[in-house]
């Protein structure tokens, strides 16, 4: 059963992961102040240039993964993303007790996409994706 929903389930897959990560990145580039504003409040160095990364691999990747071009690439490059992201921008760790547990529900939600996006880079974008009509070339 489950060989007959490969191909929707990969579709499925990717369209809702860039579903998280396509919003967020057209956000940061609308309200890239603000973005800048965000970063710079965690201590980064160079925040405008990371804001635009960020907006960068969000979209790109998002558009990747909707097309299944460069599926892997792409999965493997936003999982990077998402990790370090997250030890920045969720430190529940580092916070009092009482603000600790929005955080660390966001920090391990991004670890849980990670892995989602981790599978995705092992198995590829499936049949019904720009990857798989060019390698059939």
């Amino acid at each position: 059963m489950f060989n007959s929903l490969q191909n929707p389930l990969a579709l499925a897959s990717r369209l809702l992961l860039a579903a998280l990560f396509l919003p967020a990145g057209i956000g940061k580039l609308t309200g890239f102040a603000g973005t800048v504003g965000y970063i710079s409040s965690v201590g980064l160095p160079m925040p405008t240039v990371a804001a635009a990364i960020a907006a960068a691999v969000e979209v790109l990747g998002s558009l990747a993964l909707i097309f299944g071009f460069g599926t892997r690439f792409a999965a493997l490059a936003l999982a990077f993303f998402t990790l370090v992201a997250s030890f920045f921008f969720h430190a529940y760790w580092a916070l009092p007790a009482d603000k600790q547990m929005m955080q660390q529900l966001m920090f391990f939600k991004n670890v849980g996409v990670v892995g989602g996006l981790l599978a995705l880079a092992a198995f590829g974008a499936g049949a019904w994706s720009v990857d798989a009509r060019r390698s059939s070339r």
